[in-house]
């Protein structure tokens, strides 16, 4: 049924590349009844249908698009998004049965956000409208794959801008919250409900992958380590010996665990640290390493904090540079939104400049293909890595 209230871009020029997200400032009142998380359409200065979305009043983000065609948006909509979100994981996910089901604006799905963790799927709806539809979408999705259990972890931030109460809890369906997933040769435990994010990081997957292939024979150093994932894949591909630091005694302990599960706690030691303050104490000891890795939590989550953000990526980067033996690798990661992939590689120039070590880039990499980046939206695009190697 084709939406009966309308809001209407207030400037005359169309926007180009086609955003799914319009903000407050650049529409007029909303012409009808519509309620939040209602389906509206977007017309453009002339009167012209420009776009078909989720509404909603009391967020900045007053219309997440759908769709730029005249269409309905009913439960075919939905399950025909939802089958190609599943198909295209059907073609880039190998290797493992832990990934990103349906990345929200990557998988034209504003707001929504579902990870596979073997036969449980973990939900995030942060957006009204998606949040209002978790029911239907949860039913869609387990009779598209045939499971039975949706477990809700919906306490981010941003709902609370999008007037939604925080909750954690089963949608569908019971069981164990901990689940043991694997990722290539190596096996791990998935906390959906005390874990960070949803419970696992699948964006690092390939990242994961790709620095463990440095590691034979290899002393690593992974820094802010969290539970550990980057080192044992490492230790699994032959490393001599895995130091993890970490901040967390929760998130070491189960770095232990995970190190048992995969037969190589006689490699893997960790640390509670300060990451900063343990790396200068490893310079200053003359303590070096084959391979450095360092996947640290976002430095900046706004344009406001790019600046100091800048500046703790220099310096990490400057003690994994120092700490690295000749022709050693440094795997360095930033998850932070603004920091952009020129910013970080400035960042790690200029760290290499002051630690006095000649480097060569040998792969920039993002987020593994489950998290696809629709080219109108270049907020889905939040992943930086970067494989340097010291002269």
């Amino acid at each position: 049924m084709t939406p009966m209230a309308h809001v209407r871009l207030t400037s005359l020029r169309v926007p180009e590349g086609r955003s799914l997200w319009l903000f407050a400032g650049h529409v007029g009142p909303l012409v009808g009844q519509a309620e939040a998380g209602d389906v509206i359409d977007v017309l453009t200065a002339a009167g012209q249908f420009y776009g078909r979305g989720l509404y909603n009043p009391a967020s900045k983000i007053r219309v997440r698009f759908l769709t730029f065609e005249d269409e309905p948006i009913d439960e075919a909509f939905w399950r025909g998004r939802i089958q190609q979100a599943i198909r295209l994981r059907q073609r880039v996910v190998a290797q493992s049965n832990a990934y990103r089901l349906i990345y929200a604006e990557g998988d034209r799905l504003p707001g929504l956000i579902v990870d596979r963790y073997d036969q449980l799927l973990v939900m995030q709806c942060l957006s009204f409208g998606m949040d209002s539809r978790k029911e239907l979408l949860a039913d869609l999705l387990t009779k598209e794959l045939n499971l039975t259990s949706v477990y809700l972890r919906n306490e981010a931030k941003s709902r609370q801008l999008e007037g939604l109460p925080l909750e954690r809890k089963f949608l569908y369906g019971s069981g164990p919250t901990q689940v043991e997933i694997h990722e290539g040769p190596a096996k791990f435990l998935v906390d959906v409900e005390k874990g960070q994010k949803t419970g696992w990081f699948c964006d690092q997957r390939e990242n994961r992958l790709a620095a463990a292939k440095l590691a034979a024979g290899a002393d690593v150093l992974e820094v802010f380590c969290h539970t550990g994932a980057f080192g044992i894949h490492a230790a699994l591909a032959g490393a001599v010996s895995v130091e993890g630091l970490d901040v967390s005694l929760d998130t070491l302990a189960m770095a232990r665990t995970q190190a048992a599960m995969n037969k190589v706690e006689d490699r893997c030691i960790y640390r509670q640290a300060d990451a900063f303050e343990e790396m200068r104490k490893l310079v200053k000891s003359g303590r070096r390493y084959d391979l450095v890795i360092l996947d640290p939590p976002a430095f900046a989550r706004s344009q406001q904090a790019l600046a100091g953000a800048l500046t703790g990526y220099k310096d990490v980067n400057l003690l994994g540079l120092k700490l690295l033996k000749p022709e050693g690798f440094l795997v360095t990661s930033s998850c932070s939104h603004p920091v952009s992939e020129a910013d970080l590689w400035k960042s790690i120039r200029l760290a290499a400049r002051d630690a006095k070590r000649d480097i060569r880039l040998i792969e920039q990499r993002g987020q593994s293909a489950d998290h696809p980046i629709l080219a109108s939206m270049p907020e889905t695009r939040y992943l930086k890595c970067f494989i340097v190697q010291v002269l």
